[in-house]
């Protein structure tokens, strides 16, 4: 292979001792990232996650370097002609499995072919993809954006790439300078034989960078790289004990902490360069000769080579591959030998960049999706003939990835598909069943032990699919059903539940045979017959419930047995249908069918002992709730011993009914299970009564109050209903006694926090008491498979929401009852009385940290940042209270802004507690009305005047020129809203403020 450093120049002496400054470029920069990482939640790269966090930007930024060290030339003057002697690419998939070594002296003037649009991209059109014309957007190389301004000059495929990699010009410079530098010292050596980011750490300084903080990013990143590729993930595994690999190690380690001096004579250098290269030359005898080995271990050359293949997709629609991707990708393949790539892992990685380009963008272009359903094709056929164990571990990451993707979509295709995107869901099955029968047919043991004639691969999934997503739309009816009996229940002879639910199953069984099984029935021959067999099945569970509770032949049992009747005639006719070319004629779909029938009198005899049961065990949680005193020493965990027993009991009632000597516990566990559900929301609702909500705790806002220079704050309305003070208006003793049990014994802050516990223990053991029930189940001789795979009855529906809600509630309660209950006394009626230097908040924080103290000792961990965000929440609306509607002791300067603003700086720090307490961007979320209103109190009155009424003026239109009204109380503080501004002028303290309310509004002056 000739060399690629004899073709390199930029028309000047690249052997001078300074190097030049990088050129300021006028050229606009690449168009940004578009948001493809991460990808859904659902959906991580198989390709292998590196030992050190390496940004994308980084690994593009290296992988763009291998291009460009592989294939450019640093010749300004682009070629006329096309001509290469590099093969042909007719077909991305028969790329060579190595380029050939001998071509790179001739490849590097291709990297500067003109490139234009009106190439027709022959791989593309294999792919199936979009081409001009048909709504994409012109690629970079059509001669239109993408950092050419207004020029019109077709881009050159290095251009191209580094418009398509998002490199800046300024970094694309630096690089090419640096190769130029290497070429001086290396004539005729080879650059698959360098170590890359080795000898761009030798060839630029800091004077390369605009400024020394850039350059010591790039050099730890250049380090990094190197840590990656010859320690993390070498393609010759190393020993533990390597001397050359733990020297290396502890230099990298160095220069990360401190910048390295990387002059060619320098010790550190000349160290790292020994140890590189002697790791870099280490062969387990399969790969490449004289090839430097420091990017082709897996997974970081998969991740290098993932973001060259990315680079095809159009950086102007994320959608779209580029035009020029047949001349592109020929450049690409010349990083194979550095990166350890091969026909058989390029196939690998593009299938999953097609793949992961899809779902990235949002799911909306399934060509990408028929593409990389194409790929799969080559790489069934490559895992065929595979004996490599580590390309094997890959595909099968690989595929499993993208087929637990496509398995969550069609194990429930009913929520994703319908009639709009049917051609995606075709797409995806596919996609899905072809990377199921790689897994299966050629790397599953199991399956090559096997007569490959017992496994139907596709037909198999397609089974689950269709059994799975089935069941799920089933249970979505049966709730809907549910919902529509409720609404209609006080009208003359509603329907029965299952009466509705059986024409529901009707209409869900034909759209079924519409929509679906055409589509299924590619892979599975009598898709619409399994379908309504699945539907028959969970309809006949539901069936044989309702009938085991018929004690006599009631109008509701005729409409729906009738109902069943018809639906079952319909599922069997479509099943018929279905299989009529089958070679049973549809016997043995219809034995998927039995007839619908029950054992009510059984049954019957049941559910009286059910509700007995359900009957005493509501009756013990009212007695033991009436003697509950919610102490916090009444345990260890801070729980009540109601709680705790409630849970007994229930597990007691459980062993109690599955040991029962009935054949139906799968059948009528549904009943049980809701009456314990019920009663368990009522512990619940009883917990939290009487406790009191957040409202309950806020006191009425007081009227508008002004102020002269001078002279205290004066009501404008006295209020003559009340007589104690609290926020700085008027109520009365009685008031304050009969607030929410504010005094109450059992509940006070250490009670509230054992109820709050309490709850979240109970919804905490719900799933404990869940799987319990399956257990019981698997012991049960009447249970089938469906009972599990169905969910029957096992789940707790109304208890984890009333739990949820009971805290939420409690924990809100807890809050505004320290601040504007316990804490009033030195809130409302002491901070900022008078005169507001001499009455400032510390008094409030003793106390507050005091009860903060309390809570933190008692609550559990888990709900303890709610309950104390919640104390935070009151806090700072008590504050804005205090500032905003603090009764007529109050006013304040422009002066005192300074106290106030300092005031709410160590209310926020308490909470905080020098990151011991609260997050400190939740702090900074609750914060956010008072940091907005806080402005205002500095703000002068003239300004504040002139923003009340263009706020004013804004709200109520042209109405408000002649007089402007008086704005309502919101009690939502906002800078912009203009009672927030008017009630800032009624406690400024200076006479522009006065005589603007005696003017407006006619405010007097003394009452």
């Amino acid at each position: 292979m000739a060399s690629l450093f004899r073709d390199l120049s930029l028309g000047q002496s690249w052997r001078e001792s300074t190097p030049s400054p990088p050129p300021k470029l006028q050229i606009q920069p690449p168009p940004p990232i578009m948001s493809v990482r991460p990808v859904a939640a659902d959906l991580e790269c198989p390709l292998g996650q590196l030992a050190s966090h390496l940004p994308d930007s980084d690994l593009r930024s290296a992988a763009y370097e291998i291009f460009l060290a592989l294939t450019r030339t640093s010749s300004a003057k682009p070629l006329s002609t096309a001509a290469t002697t590099d093969p042909p690419n007719h077909h991305h998939n028969h790329l060579p499995h190595s380029p050939n070594s001998s071509s790179n002296s001739n490849s590097s003037p291709s990297l500067q072919r003109s490139l234009t649009s009106a190439a027709a991209s022959k791989m593309k059109k294999a792919l199936g993809l979009k081409s001009p014309g048909s709504g994409s957007k012109k690629s970079p190389g059509s001669g239109s954006g993408s950092g050419q301004g207004k020029s019109k000059k077709p881009l050159t495929v290095g251009e191209l790439m580094r418009i398509q990699m998002r490199v800046p010009e300024a970094d694309d410079s630096r690089v090419r300078r640096a190769l130029l530098r290497i070429s001086a010292g290396q004539v005729g050596r080879r650059i698959e034989t360098v170590v890359l980011p080795l000898e761009l750490l030798q060839q630029l300084k800091s004077s390369d960078f605009t400024d020394h903080q850039e350059f010591e990013s790039w050099q730890k990143r250049t380090l990094k790289v190197l840590e990656l590729g010859l320690l993390s993930h070498p393609r010759v595994p190393l020993d533990k004990s390597n001397p050359t690999s733990q020297r290396l190690r502890q230099i990298i380690n160095a220069a990360l902490n401190k910048q390295m001096e990387t002059g060619r004579n320098n010790e550190s250098m000349q160290i790292l360069r020994s140890a590189v290269t002697s790791l870099a030359s280490r062969s387990d005898g399969s790969s490449v000769l004289d090839v430097a080995h420091w990017a082709d271990g897996i997974p970081l050359n998969l991740r290098l080579y993932e973001m060259l293949l990315e680079a095809c997709f159009d950086v102007h629609d994320d959608t779209s591959i580029i035009d020029e991707v047949d001349e592109l990708m020929e450049f690409i393949k010349k990083t194979w030998t550095v990166l350890g790539i091969n026909q058989m892992l390029h196939n690998l990685c593009f299938t999953w960049v097609l793949f992961h380009r899809f779902v990235a963008t949002g799911q909306v272009e399934t060509d990408l999706l028929d593409a990389a359903d194409g790929q799969l094709l080559e790489v069934a056929k490559d895992a065929k003939t595979t004996k490599d164990a580590e390309y094997s571990k890959v595909l099968s990451s690989t595929l499993t990835a993208i087929m637990g993707w496509a398995e969550k979509r069609l194990l429930a295709y009913h929520d994703t598909f319908d009639s709009r995107n049917s051609e995606t869901m075709q797409s995806i099955v596919s996609l899905g069943v072809a990377a199921a029968k790689i897994l299966v047919e050629d790397i599953s043991n199991e399956y090559r032990r096997r007569r490959k004639n017992d496994v139907d691969v596709a037909r198999s999934r397609i089974d689950t699919y269709i059994r799975s997503s089935l069941r799920t739309a089933f249970a979505q009816r049966m709730e809907k059903a549910d919902s529509s009996r409720r609404a209609t229940k006080n009208q003359p002879n509603p329907l029965p539940v299952l009466a509705i639910l059986a024409k529901d199953v009707g209409e869900l069984a034909v759209k079924e045979k519409r929509m679906f099984s055409p589509i299924l029935k590619r892979w599975h021959p009598f898709s619409a017959g399994l379908a309504v067999a699945t539907l028959h099945a969970c309809y006949g569970n539901e069936l044989k419930q309702f009938i085991s509770g018929i004690t006599e032949l009631t109008p509701e049992a005729v409409q729906v047995l009738r109902a069943a009747d018809k639906l079952e005639q319909d599922l069997v006719q479509i099943a018929v249908e279905d299989s009529v070319d089958s070679d049973d004629g549809g016997k043995a779909i219809i034995r998927e069918m039995p007839p619908y029938e029950a054992e009510a009198a059984i049954a019957n005899l049941v559910k009286v002992w059910i509700k007995s049961r359900l009957d005493r065990l509501k009756e013990w949680i009212d007695r033991s709730l009436q003697q509950e005193v919610w102490s916090p020493q009444a345990s260890q965990e801070g729980f009540a011993p109601s709680g705790v027993e409630v849970l007994r009991l229930i597990d007691e009632t459980l062993d109690a009914y599955f040991q029962l000597p009935i054949p139906m516990h799968p059948a009528l566990l549904p009943d049980l299970m809701t009456g314990l559900d019920r009663c368990l929301q009522y512990y619940a609702t009883k917990a939290k009564s009487g406790c009191g909500t957040r409202s309950s705790y806020l006191p009425t806002m007081p009227a508008l109050t002004r102020c002269e220079t001078g002279s205290k704050f004066q009501w404008k309305k006295k209020d003559k209903s009340s007589s104690t003070t609290t926020n700085g208006q008027k109520r009365s003793s009685s008031q304050v006694a009969t607030t929410m049990n504010g005094s109450n014994a059992t509940s006070g802050t250490p009670q509230l926090c054992v109820r709050i516990n309490t709850l979240h223990r109970i919804r905490s053991e719900l799933d404990t008491v869940e799987k319990r029930i399956i257990t019981h189940l698997r012991n049960s001789e009447s249970a089938e498979a469906h009972d599990f795979s169905n969910g029957l009855a096992k789940k707790f529906e109304l208890t984890p929401s009333a739990c949820v809600e009971g805290v939420q509630q409690l924990s809100e309660s807890l809050g505004y009852k320290v601040v504007f209950h316990d804490l009033s006394h030195l809130l409302f009626d002491g901070l900022y009385i008078g005169e507001p230097s001499s009455s400032r908040i510390e008094p409030c924080l003793e106390e507050l940290e005091r009860n903060l103290t309390i809570i933190s000792d008692i609550v559990n961990e888990k709900v303890r940042t709610r309950v104390i965000a919640d104390v935070m929440r009151a806090t700072f609306d008590g504050f804005l209270l205090v500032l905003l509607a603090g009764g007529p002791s109050r006013c304040f300067t422009r002066q005192d802004s300074a106290i106030i603003e300092e005031d709410f700086k160590s209310l926020k720090d308490l909470f905080w507690a020098n990151g011991d307490g609260l997050p400190a961007e939740l702090v900074d979320k609750f914060a956010a009305t008072v940091r907005g209103v806080l402005p205002l109190f500095r703000t002068d009155t003239e300004s504040l005047i002139e923003r009340f009424r263009r706020e004013t003026l804004e709200a109520y239109g042209s109405a408000a020129r002649s007089r402007l009204p008086l704005p309502p109380t919101s009690g939502q503080w906002d800078p912009t809203e203009p009672n927030t501004i008017l009630r800032v002028l009624c406690y400024r303290n200076d006479d522009a403020a006065s005589k603007f309310l005696k003017k407006t509004y006619n405010l007097p002056k003394k009452l």
